[in-house]
């Protein structure tokens, strides 16, 4: 009990490393256009890397339900964008899809 607080702080610090470096790094330049380009696809990328492979698992008895979750993801993430709001819209469609069937 004693080492855990060193080991929180080393843990913080070094998931918080890689997200400062490359903020000090590139602070004064400016992004190129392709990198720029590929770095706002990850929000969609990850939501798809969250949400598709367990949306039939989740609800095997209706797979409506996960298909209007997801739809309506793809549509929120592509139209605002974002990756909050599409994950937790996500889940109330699902939601009401399944309360309304049964």
């Amino acid at each position: 009990m004693d080492n855990l607080i060193p080991l929180i702080l080393g843990m913080a610090a070094v998931t918080y490393g890689p997200r400062l470096i490359p903020f000090l790094l590139m602070s004064n330049r400016e992004i190129p256009k392709r990198v720029d380009a590929f770095l706002k696809c990850i929000p969609m990328a990850a939501i798809g890397a969250l949400i598709i492979p367990g949306v039939f698992s989740a609800t095997p008895d209706m797979p409506m339900a996960a298909i209007t979750g997801m739809a309506f993801t793809m549509i929120f993430g592509l139209w605002k964008g974002g990756i909050i709001i599409p994950v937790l819209g996500s889940v109330a469609v699902t939601y009401l899809v399944l309360l309304s069937a049964a």
